[in-house]
Order: structure tokens, then sequence, then C-alpha cells
């Protein structure tokens, strides 16, 4: 009876690991990915680019409620920070901005990866927009860049949900909602300058700078985004990123402004480039300027809902594979751009 028993067991025992087997095998990254909703976006923005957080200029009240509705839902997912004791802000001293700027703070959180902990892919967005002119105009900036700050709060909740059904990231993923980028891109200088985990162990950043509208060039067009910056460092992180595309979503991939002869130079003017200065592989994801672009007309009520969780879901899934792929994107292209072309 006992040797019928042991058997019993042990078949029972490799049964259940095959059968886990099976389903990390069969894991769908798009369940965890269709959990990006337009609805939840929505709900988020209309808070966020509201009047009470007053256009979140960089130092003011309304950037210090946006930095504290930010760690609030970071605490609701149960993301912690990486910076211990419940403290989800990078502190940015006044120190570093030109003019009479009060301090501010990067908001970070953070997954730790599962297999490969050290290594680290950075998610950004800018949090800060241009507050209130002097006739008590407030500029909500609900495209830029709320949009990309709503679709991080989604995007670490995708993760986290892939984290409680036990399909966690391999790699680390650290959760960047940055300040100052109004300013000259001073959150993510700072960030960079005095980064939380080494920048050697920074394997990406991926990058929303306004993917919630569309402009004149993509009018009636609800499946297009600008990339820029994918191919500039690595020739793997642009295949990475054409794959995952081709394999979940279909976007239209618009690379105009991937141009470097391109007089806009949107890669120089986001927060990715403090990272690809540094020799990390970025992708910028944009959807071009609109009649609303840095005015008080940039409210919540003219994202197009249903496209910014396309765009989401995207960024989702990218990430998802670089999260988990056996080798970090490969570098093989330095940066050799000056400061000057900035």
């Amino acid at each position: 009876m006992k040797k019928i028993f042991l058997f019993a067991l042990s078949v029972s025992f490799y049964s259940c690991m095959a059968q886990q087997s099976k389903e990390l095998v069969n894991v769908d990254e798009m369940d965890f990915a269709n959990t990006i909703t337009s609805n939840e976006l929505k709900e988020h923005l209309y808070i966020f680019a509201s009047d009470e957080f007053e256009g979140r200029e960089t130092g003011e009240p309304g950037q210090k409620k946006a930095a504290e509705y930010l760690k609030a839902e970071y605490k609701k997912l149960n993301i912690p920070s990486p910076l211990g004791n419940d403290d989800y802000f990078q502190e940015v001293p006044a120190s570093v901005f030109d003019g009479d700027i009060k301090d501010s703070e990067n908001v970070v959180a953070f997954i730790e990866g599962s297999e490969k902990p050290e290594e680290i892919l950075v998610i950004s967005s800018h949090y800060d927009h241009m507050g209130i002119d002097a006739e008590g105009n407030i500029f909500n900036g609900a495209d830029d860049d709320g949009s990309g700050t709503v679709a991080v709060l989604e995007i670490a909740e995708a993760f986290m949900e892939a984290k409680a059904s036990g399909f966690g990231p391999k790699r680390s993923i650290l959760f960047l909602n940055v300040t100052g980028e109004e300013k000259g891109l001073i959150g993510s200088k700072y960030y960079t300058d005095n980064p939380i985990f080494p920048l050697s162990q920074t394997v990406a950043d991926l990058n929303i700078d306004m993917i919630g509208r569309s402009d004149v060039a993509h009018k009636g067009n609800n499946n297009y985004v600008y990339l820029i910056g994918s191919d500039k460092l690595s020739t793997e992180l642009h295949n990475l990123s054409e794959e995952v595309n081709s394999k979940y979503m279909n976007m239209d991939f618009d690379y105009t402004y991937n141009d470097e002869n391109d007089p806009n130079r949107f890669y120089y003017r986001s927060d990715h480039y403090n990272f690809a200065k540094n020799n990390i592989p970025i992708i910028f994801y944009f959807n071009g300027v609109h009649a609303d672009y840095h005015k008080m007309t940039d409210t919540p009520d003219k994202i197009e809902y249903d496209l910014l969780s396309k765009r989401a879901r995207l960024i989702f899934l990218t990430a998802w594979e670089i999260a988990n792929r056996a080798e970090r994107p490969l570098v093989d292209k330095p940066e050799t751009g000056s400061p000057a072309a900035e």
C-alpha cells in the first residue's frame, strides 16, 4: 500500500508540474493587455486633467496633487516603491531648475523581476504641464501628457494582473512618472544623473508623451502611432517592436519624425532622450501635434479613448516582450549625437 501511495503521489506531483509548465507556455499576454480599457483610461484622465490639478505646473500645488494621485493609485495596485518606506517620490531639488521653481519630485513604482531582477525596463511619461496663465486660464494638459501618464498606470495594472496570475515579468519594471519635462526634460535628466538603479542595468526605456489624439496627417485613422528612436541605438529593439505589432495589434507605425533630418527633432524633445544619450535603447510613442497643443483647450473631452487604449496595449505588449525574452536588446549603434543638436 505504501508503494502504491508514493507512486500515486509522484504521478500527481509531476502531473501538476506538467500542467504548470503547459500553462506557462500557453499564457496569453493579450488577456492582460485587454485589461487596459478605454473606460478606465477615461476615468483616470478626467480626474488627472481636471481643473482641480491646476495644470500641474512644476513645483506648484497642482503638480503636488498629481504626484499624490499617482502615489495613491500605485498603492491601490499594491505596486511598491523602489525607494522603500512608502516613499514613491524621488525628490528633484530646486537647484537643478533655472529660475524660481520650488522642489519637485519624480514618482516611481516598481515590479521586481522573477528571474533577472537586476535588469530594469523603464516605462516613462511626464506628468507635469503648463499650469495657469496670468488671466487664470488652466492648461489641463489632457493629451500632453495626461494621456501618457494614465497609460502608464493602466500598463502597471496589467503587469500586476499578470503577476497575480503567476506570470510576473522576468525582468524588473520601473514605472517612472517624471516632473519638469516642460521646463527642459529636468526630471528625467535628474533621474539619469541620479539613477535608482544602475544605468548599465537599464535595458530600455519606453517613453509615452501624447498618445490620446490624432493629428491632421492621420485624420480619420484610429489605428496609427508615431514611433521615434526605436532603431537609433538597437536594431534588435526596433525589430522586436515591429514583430510585436505584427503579431498582436497591426497598427500603422509612422516613422516620419524618426528621420534625423526632420525639422521638428522630436527625438531630442522628450524624456527618452536622457536615456538615449546614456546608450539605453528607447522607443518614443507619440500621436503628433494638434490644434490644442500647449493650449488651454487640451481637455479630456477631446481625447480619443479607444485609440488611447490601443496604443497603451501596444506598449504593454512591447514591454512584455522586452521584460520576458532571453536577452536584453543589444546596443549596436552607440549614441554619437551632441547636446548642441537638442
